[in-house]
C-alpha cells in the first residue's frame, strides 16, 4: 500500500542504477543465455526502441548492435526520420528497407480496404483511416470505431461490425510480421538476438502482434512502466525528438495515438493506474491520484483485468498434448 497519494513519485527510479542493471542483464542474456554475438533493433523513432538501442549500445558497443528502419506505406515519415537520427546519434550501423511492396503482395492494404468499404462504399486509395477503442473506460465492452477522411477532408465514423474489425486487424497485422520477419533475417545473417521493445503497460495489456512485434530474443524494458522509459531517455541522453515524443501506433495512415487505439487513459495516467491495480490499490485511491470521477477509476481497473483476460492468448506457448521434459524453457 502507498504511504503518500498516488502520484508520479510511485515510479521514480535510479535510473543509473537501472541502466546497470539491464546492461549487465543484457550481457549475460544475449552472450551466455542466448549465444549470440550481438543484437538486431527495429528502430521506430518511438522512445521504447529508442531506449532499447541505447541500452544496448551500452552494453554491447555500437559494433554489436544493428539498427533497421521498416517503413511502409501508412508510416509517417517523421518515425524513419527519427529512427535514422537515434541510429546516428549512437553510432550504429543501419538499413532502411521499405516494406509496401512486401505488404502490397501479401494483400495487406487490399484486404483492409475491403472491409473499410463494407462500411464507407465511398472509400478510396486516396482516403485515410484509423480505428478507435470506445466503451471499456465508461464501464462498456470494449468496441471499435472506423474513422476515415476523404481527400476534402471531410472525416466519418462509423462503428465497427466485427467481422469487418477482425479483417482490418488481420491485415493491418501483416505489418508488425513482415517487420519481424526482417528482423529475424537479420538475426540469422549475423548470428545476432532480437530486441523486442515493450515496455510494461504494453506487454500487461497485450499491446502487440503474436507473432509480429511481440516475437523477440530478449525484451529489456518489458518491466518498466513508460513513464520510466521516458526518464531513462533523458538520463540516457537521447535527442529531445525522442524524449518529447507523443506515442503513436504509426500502423494507420490518420494519425492515432495509443490511447486513442487501445488504452482508457493517456499513458501518465494509465501507468498510474496499472502501477495502483497491481499494489492493490482501491478505486477511491485510484480516482483521488488521477482526479478523475471514482466511477471511471472503477472502470479503468476493470478494463485492465478486461484486457489481460482477453489478450491471454497474445502470451502463451504453444499446446503440447504432453510435455516433453527432454526440452527445457
Amino acid at each position: 500500500m502507498a504511504t503518500r497519494p498516488l502520484g508520479p513519485h510511485v515510479l521514480e527510479l535510479d535510473l543509473a542504477a537501472e541502466v546497470e542493471r539491464i546492461c549487465a542483464w543484457m550481457v549475460d542474456a544475449v552472450a551466455n543465455t542466448l549465444h549470440r554475438r550481438g543484437v538486431i533493433i527495429a528502430m521506430s523513432g518511438g522512445v521504447d526502441s529508442s531506449v532499447c538501442a541505447a541500452l544496448a549500445v551500452r552494453a554491447l558497443g555500437t559494433k554489436k548492435v544493428f539498427g533497421i528502419l521498416l517503413p511502409e506505406r501508412d508510416s509517417s515519415h517523421k518515425s524513419a526520420d527519427r529512427g535514422a537520427l537515434v541510429a546516428r546519434h549512437l553510432g550504429v550501423t543501419y538499413e532502411l528497407q521499405d516494406i509496401a511492396p512486401t505488404l502490397e503482395a501479401l494483400g495487406c492494404y487490399r484486404q483492409r480496404d475491403e472491409a473499410i468499404r463494407r462500411v464507407f462504399p465511398a472509400y478510396g486509395d486516396d482516403w485515410k483511416c484509423k480505428i478507435a477503442i470506445a466503451g471499456g473506460a465508461k464501464g462498456g465492452i470494449n468496441f471499435f470505431r472506423l474513422i476515415v477522411q476523404s481527400p476534402d477532408g471531410t472525416m466519418e465514423e462509423a462503428r465497427l461490425p466485427i467481422r469487418e474489425y477482425l479483417q482490418i486487424v488481420a491485415a493491418t497485422n501483416h505489418k508488425q510480421r513482415i517487420r519481424k520477419t526482417v528482423e529475424y533475417y537479420h538475426a540469422d545473417r549475423l548470428n545476432y538476438a532480437v530486441i523486442g521493445t515493450p515496455n510494461r503497460l504494453e506487454y500487461d495489456q497485450g499491446f502487440f502482434v503474436k507473432n509480429g512485434d511481440g516475437a523477440a530474443d530478449i525484451k529489456p524494458i518489458a518491466h518498466l512502466y513508460k513513464t520510466q522509459v521516458y526518464a531513462l531517455a533523458r538520463h540516457l541522453g537521447l535527442p529531445d525528438e525522442v524524449c518529447n515524443a507523443v506515442p503513436t501506433t504509426d500502423t494507420y495512415s490518420l494519425a492515432q495515438g495509443q490511447d486513442e487505439f487501445y488504452f482508457s487513459l493517456p499513458y501518465d495516467r494509465m501507468d498510474l493506474a496499472l502501477w495502483a491495480h497491481n499494489h492493490g490499490l482501491s478505486a477511491a485511491e485510484v480516482a483521488a491520484g488521477l482526479g478523475i470521477p471514482e466511477e471511471q477509476a472503477r472502470f479503468v481497473l476493470g478494463d485492465i483485468d478486461a484486457k489481460r483476460r482477453t489478450t491471454h492468448y497474445l502470451h502463451a506457448r504453444p499446446l503440447l498434448v504432453e510435455p516433453v521434459t527432454e526440452i527445457a524453457g
